[in-house]
């Protein structure tokens, strides 16, 4: 590179599209730290890094830096400069010992963004781990990018030259002092082996700690290791925020905060989002003198944070992170951002893998719903079923009575799960307008959908649906049917008919049909079943001229139906 320097100067162009392309690096590595493979910014801004590759390759053969401890140097010029150590490639690359760089075509196919993720995973490193960035860098095998690196603790050490040692020279001192005479001579001569170290040759302490003093100091260092740091600096922010009065100085806070956001959702630092929210909301009502920017500014910040696609991915990456944050963290950030956030919620639970996460989400939608019965309706009423799904099985464990009509209307939905889930919460609330909203779902088109109806309103004591359910069994709608749907028509009728019923269930029980046939089994049995449950003189009169059946399961029926009456 020291040839090139001298027979071939830099051009303008080349410069400029090294310090272009170590720009668009520096944005890719912050895109690989942030964001999941998948995620639109983290592809864009590789795509970005792999162009402009392509452009310089047309211009030079290939790209040698020197590392510093916070910039990249080309051709004798700083083209990255990061002096913030905590987020910077070249410091990552000095502390582990590597000096230069060298990279050639083709390094931006698959090479530069395994050396990008190399250089996050490093940052991420115990103290404890056995590995180490040129441990990492060496097992990737680079063929189109070389490194030179120095032993750590060697660096900046001069060479001592032998003969000079020998001679004293070099700066070397020779006393003509003989160093046991001179031990002797200060009381110090000792009588253990050279190179051990004694007690005595140091000073012992004056004072010794008590223990409460101990407690105190550990206490302490306990206190100072649980703060959040990161809170903490964002108090800082805020307060210069409202204490300055200069517009560069409130622009510069608010993009410091904007940008801090990504990063404390990435990291699941969600006690510091709330706070930003909180404060934000404040400085918004609160700050004097602010200009129309910045109360644009504040308030877009949350609703950034409350976009749906903004909200889907974070969401999404807590299903795939390894730790998460707590429910109570959760539960404030999305209080915090509004209850709109409860359409989104709905529709990434049923895609989530990760079973602890639905639950806080379904605590936290559970939360939102109660506090905010307008959003529970517009949740009820979604489009796509699978949120529609999943917003009714959340919404049926509140038994929120004023819930009822949404749910009725949910048992026309043209979707049979729909309908059956309906159902079900219409019967977990269990009022009287709830199962007023089950009538019409007695004689729906689906077989669970209709027995669940009945079972509900007998459950609940619910004699509105005497009308549907005595059509149903007066007619032959439950002839073909099996015994566990007939059983709760005739169990509904017979609690709710009265003697009114007994002719009816009796001819049933005793008399012939068509072409003088009896009915099935299986009927006589529930009609038996059915006198049972009306309970009166008249019904059980009834069921004493039927004992004399000859069918086995009819028989047995009747014998049940009479031991009601306690005979």
């Amino acid at each position: 590179m020291a040839d090139r320097a001298v027979t071939q100067p830099i051009s303008a162009d080349e410069g400029a599209l090294v310090e272009n392309l170590m720009r668009i690096l520096s944005k890719a590595f912050s895109a690989v730290q942030l964001y999941g493979p998948n995620n639109q910014i983290y592809l864009q801004a590789i795509d970005s890094m792999r162009g402009a590759f392509t452009l310089l390759w047309q211009q030079l053969d290939e790209l040698q830096f020197e590392v510093s401890e916070t910039t990249l140097t080309w051709e004798g010029n700083v083209v990255l400069k990061q002096d913030d150590k905590s987020d910077s490639i070249p410091w990552t690359l000095y502390k582990d010992g590597v000096r230069s760089l060298t990279m050639s075509p083709s390094i931006e196919d698959r090479e530069i963004l395994a050396f990008l993720h190399t250089i996050k995973d490093v940052r991420m490193l115990a103290a404890e781990d056995p590995d180490d960035l040129l441990t990492m860098l060496w097992d990737q095998d680079f063929q189109h990018l070389r490194y030179r690196f120095i032993e750590l603790g060697y660096d900046n050490v001069p060479r001592i030259d032998a003969d000079a040692l020998v001679s004293g020279g070099g700066g070397a001192v020779a006393s003509s002092e003989d160093p046991q005479q001179r031990l002797e001579s200060e009381g110090k001569a000792s009588d253990a082996p050279a190179g051990i170290v004694e007690v005595d040759d140091f000073d012992s302490t004056l004072y010794f700690l008590d223990d409460h003093e101990v407690d105190y100091l550990n206490s302490e260092i306990d206190r100072e290791y649980r703060q959040n740091l990161r809170t903490n600096v964002l108090k800082i922010l805020f307060e210069i925020f409202q204490v300055q009065n200069d517009p560069a100085v409130r622009g510069e806070i608010l993009s410091i905060i904007d940008g801090f956001v990504p990063h404390l959702l990435a990291i699941g630092d969600f006690h510091s989002v709330t706070l930003i929210v909180q404060q934000l909301r404040q400085m918004h009502e609160s700050a004097d003198e602010l200009s129309a920017d910045h109360r644009k500014i504040l308030a877009m910040i949350p609703v950034k944070i409350a976009n749906p696609t903004a909200l889907g991915q974070l969401i999404q990456s807590l299903d795939d992170a390894a730790v998460q944050p707590t429910q109570d963290e959760t539960s404030e950030l999305f209080r915090e951002l509004g209850p709109q956030v409860l359409d989104t919620i709905l529709v990434w639970m049923p895609k989530l893998a990760n079973a602890r996460v639905c639950e806080v989400l379904r605590v936290v939608s559970r939360g939102i719903a109660e506090q905010h019965p307008a959003q529970a309706v517009n949740a009820l009423r979604a489009q796509d079923v699978a949120a529609l799904l999943q917003a009714i099985e959340i919404l049926a464990t509140l038994k929120v009575e004023r819930l009822a009509k949404e749910f009725g209307r949910l048992t026309g939905h043209a979707d049979v799960e729909v309908r059956r889930r309906a159902v079900d919460a219409l019967g977990a609330i269990g009022s009287a307008a709830a199962m007023k909203q089950l009538e019409a779902a007695v004689e729906d088109e689906d077989r669970d959908v209709r027995v669940a109806a009945v079972q509900f309103c007998v459950q609940h004591q619910y004699p509105g649906i005497l009308s549907k359910v005595e059509a149903a069994v007066k007619s032959r709608l439950l002839r073909g049917s099996d015994l566990a749907q007939k059983k709760p028509f005739f169990e509904a009728y017979g609690l709710f008919a009265g003697n009114a019923g007994v002719d009816p269930l009796y001819g049933m029980l005793n008399g012939r049909r068509v072409f003088k046939r009896k009915d099935d089994p299986e009927t006589r049995a529930c009609a038996a079943m059915a006198l049972g449950k009306i309970g009166t003189p008249k019904a059980r009169e009834a069921l004493e001229k039927a004992v004399r059946i000859k069918d086995s399961l009819v028989k047995n029926a009747v014998g049940n139906a009479l031991r009601e009456f306690g005979s």
